[in-house]
């Protein structure tokens, strides 16, 4: 049951952005990007795991890939808060957009570019939720998604050892 509810939560958080992009006219910058493939590449193996119900051992070898992915997208996110939370004198000068990095750099400059940040990445919106942005909101995704992923490893043990 929690590989579903992962699922529907990514994809709640995938659409509620692009919701944001298209409907709402505001661009991601890199970070939010980046923070979307997480939440995407969660989605995906929470699908996997929900149509395969493994027993426990498979439940702990997809704990251990959702843990990795939680852990980069919550390290990404907290990158984010982190820059958003900067007084204005720290904050890093505003860089090329996504695209052009992509076109004009290596992958894994681009990737490096993007954790250091740009201005861009700095400024929170102006969606808030009980006083937290989105990037914070999406740290917080990414912990209960990785508590999640634990959690389901000890409810398979347990239902399967009863069978």
């Amino acid at each position: 049951m929690c590989y579903w509810l992962g699922f529907l939560l990514c994809a709640g958080l995938i659409g509620y952005a692009l919701f944001l992009q298209y409907g709402k006219n505001e661009e991601p910058c890199p970070l939010c990007i980046f923070q979307r493939i997480a939440v995407a590449a969660l989605g995906v193996v929470f699908l996997v795991a929900a149509l395969h119900n493994p027993l426990r051992r498979g439940a702990i070898v997809y704990a251990v890939i959702l843990l990795a992915i939680a852990s980069i997208g919550a390290a990404i996110a907290g990158r984010h808060v982190y820059l958003q939370n900067l007084p204005k004198d720290l904050v890093p000068e505003c860089g090329p957009g996504l695209n052009y990095m992509l076109d004009a750099f290596p992958l894994g400059e681009v990737i490096g570019k993007v954790l250091r940040g740009s201005g861009e990445c700095a400024e929170a919106g102006k969606w808030r939720l009980l006083g937290l942005t989105i990037p914070a909101w999406t740290l917080v995704a990414f912990i209960g998604m990785g508590i999640g992923a634990i959690i389901q490893v000890w409810n398979g043990g347990r239902e399967h050892a009863n069978k």
